[in-house]
């Protein structure tokens, strides 16, 4: 065969060419946002701030950190409550899986194979499962927008790139959220202009289809049909980042700097928010960039502020990994099941007719 092939591969997974570029677009930009990071740091100085820091500091932030994600299982099982009542020892190991995707595969493979994993346990459809991550998304974007919103008086100047970012992200966000919400909310409503929008856009033999993805979608946005239920959500939500930005704060006490627990949830917003972009597996790059300029914002030594990112990424990055890793491998998961979670997503895409 002369011809380009459509797909290219990975170990057992099989990587569509549309997803290639991707993977090239996230190196991309990882490479980019590294190459912002290198100017004015000096190697040397990094290693010797990385050598002299009080690694011990690090035990806590896991705790704390492990505390959170006990949250995030809370918030999950609350959302699928309309759905199905899964027990929290059965979906932690989930989250964790998750995480393990999302640090090592391309493509934030882990949000579909957390989905695909609990389709299979539990029977929950994948298209309602999804609907619940998406939610989470963009109830821990609302946060970290809560957190730089919150922290901007303080803030010297913020460079413009990240303030485009915010602005962006802040549109998107709450229009994503409202949308969700009244979807929710009005689902007579919803149906009649799905049903409209179907009627002329849908063929006749994809419709039965569409109907069904709709329906399960729908059910996935039941966590959000009354206030109590989103308040809960958002709650949770601040109570999970508040947690991470206490993992910042212990951290920090292992390197030769000190700023506000205020300074550290800035920095913590404006970083999950880059991770945003498309990047290399880990957010290699779109984490630490904004990190290091957060900290120097407030008067950080530059080199110092790479050294407590980089510490900071991995100790955010490795323990969640690993575990999420021990509970990939009892699973009985393998590297291919990324590629049936990808496959079953975009199967589960709105229908296109020249896929069929």
């Amino acid at each position: 065969m002369l011809c380009l092939p459509l797909h290219l591969y990975c170990g057992e997974a099989e990587i569509p060419l549309k997803r290639y570029w991707q993977l090239l677009i996230g190196l991309a930009i990882s490479a980019f946002f590294i190459y912002l990071a290198l100017p004015g740091l000096h190697l040397a100085d990094v290693m010797a701030s990385l050598r002299t820091a009080n690694y011990w500091w690090i035990l806590p932030g896991v705790a704390v950190y492990f505390l959170g994600l006990g949250a995030r299982t809370w918030r999950w099982h609350y959302m699928l409550r309309p759905i199905k009542s899964v027990p929290l020892g059965r979906l932690f190991p989930l989250i964790c899986i998750g995480y393990f995707g999302n640090n090592v595969y391309p493509f934030r493979a882990g949000e579909l194979i957390r989905s695909y994993v609990l389709k299979r346990n539990e029977g929950i459809a994948f298209v309602s499962s999804l609907a619940t991550v998406f939610v989470e998304r963009i109830f821990d974007g609302l946060v970290m927008l809560f957190f730089v919103f919150l922290a901007l008086p303080f803030v010297p100047a913020m460079p413009s790139v990240y303030r485009n970012l915010v602005i962006l992200l802040t549109v998107l966000l709450v229009g994503a959220t409202g949308l969700f919400m009244w979807m929710a909310a009005s689902p007579t409503r919803v149906e009649a202009v799905y049903g409209w929008m179907a009627n002329f856009l849908v063929p006749e033999r994809f419709r039965m289809r569409t109907d069904n993805l709709y329906a399960r979608f729908m059910e996935g946005l039941q966590c959000l049909d009354s206030g109590r239920d989103v308040l809960l959500i958002f709650g949770t939500s601040v109570v999970i980042w508040l947690l991470e930005t206490v993992k910042y704060w212990f951290v920090m006490h292992a390197f030769d700097f000190q700023v506000s627990f205020l300074v550290l949830m800035l920095m913590n917003g404006l970083v999950n928010l880059a991770t945003t972009l498309p990047s290399a597996p880990g957010y290699v790059g779109t984490f630490d960039t904004p990190g290091i300029e957060t900290l120097v914002a407030f008067g950080v030594d530059r080199n110092v502020a790479a050294s407590y990112t980089f510490t900071l990424h991995a100790a955010l990055w490795l323990p969640v990994t690993l575990v999420g890793g021990w509970y990939f491998w009892r699973a009985q998961l393998h590297w291919r099941d990324f590629s049936q979670a990808q496959a079953e997503a975009e199967r589960e895409e709105a229908v296109n007719p020249a896929a069929e």
